[in-house]
């Protein structure tokens, strides 16, 4: 796979990321606000030389072992350490047992689902709030922008809003995504929870997240632990508006075999309001989907 080329919002030459783990796409940007001190490609890139000790400190697994895959809060709650099942592609069955090379062969490739999205790159420098090891991966977060905006768009008023909200991809609704944050890095999309979700998701631990930007909201909503153990997905979409057009639902399958591939294992798949009680997203017109995603990990059986 070639590295990614983004531009410089100074002199707009492209230059390669892909030393940064978790970027998927052949075009795209990275943007930082100018200012003075350390490049945030260096600041990235010392930062992830820490992954393995982070991973052994700071995450409740290791490689081998992941969420399962029962998507009830009892399920998350009892067995959130079990070992996870091997990502398949096929809802979960395991393939019958290939020989030799074939075995191989079998493997999903993570590089190569990714290339077949309509994928490109957006990622601004105020979305990064600390590195989130492979280890530390348990949940995909779905959730609607309760706009009709393109995902470029949706990007650009994330970053002018000044909080430092953002999720690792935007799907439009006509099947573009867009990565906004790597994979091995921390974005604050699910915000706070209800009380007792950090220990139910088996999320507890938030010292990764340098927080900036979060404002706690109190009552009912204390814990923030999700962000840390999580992906964010954003789907254009208003609530009530009707249906999910099929190259959106084609897409949103495409990107979750590929993050599937590229983790090994198959995280456990939520929507915002399961985290915090309340929000609106994902929208009713999207619940039978929703169903298929945690049986199926696609939008039709």
């Amino acid at each position: 796979m070639k590295p990614v080329q983004v531009n410089s919002p100074r002199t707009g030459e492209g230059r390669p990321v892909d030393a940064v783990p978790g970027i998927f796409s052949k075009q795209g940007r990275y943007r930082r606000k100018p200012a003075a001190g350390t490049p945030v490609s260096l600041l990235l890139t010392f930062a992830l030389s820490f992954l393995p000790v982070l991973a052994l400190t700071a995450c409740g697994h290791d490689a081998a072992t992941a969420p399962p895959r029962d998507n009830s809060p009892a399920g998350i709650g009892d067995t959130v350490k079990d070992a996870a099942k091997p990502s398949t592609g096929n809802g979960g069955q395991s393939d019958p047992a290939a020989p030799g090379d074939d075995a191989a062969a079998a493997k999903p490739d993570a590089a190569a689902l990714f290339d077949a999205l309509a994928l490109s790159t957006d990622v601004r420098e105020s979305f990064l709030h600390g590195p989130k090891p492979h280890e530390c991966q348990k949940y995909l977060v779905l959730h609607d922008t309760e706009g009709t905006s393109d995902p470029w768009s949706v990007i650009n008023w994330w970053d002018g809003n000044g909080a430092g909200i953002a999720s690792h991809f935007v799907i439009g609704t006509d099947g573009n995504v867009v990565q906004a944050v790597p994979l091995d890095m921390i974005a604050h999309h699910a915000g706070f929870g209800d009380a007792g979700h950090n220990a139910l998701y088996g999320v507890e631990d938030e010292s990764r997240d340098d927080r900036v930007g979060t404002t706690p909201i109190g009552g009912a909503f204390p814990d923030y632990g999700m962000n840390s153990w999580s992906i964010g997905i954003e789907l254009v979409h208003v609530g009530g508006s009707g249906f999910y057009p099929e190259e959106q639902l084609a897409a949103l399958d495409g990107l979750i075999a590929a993050i599937d591939a590229y983790y090994g294992f198959e995280s456990v798949i939520i929507d915002h309001k399961a985290w915090r009680s309340g929000n609106s997203d994902t929208s009713p017109e999207f619940a039978a989907f929703l169903a298929n995603y945690q049986q199926y990990r696609r939008h039709l059986p």
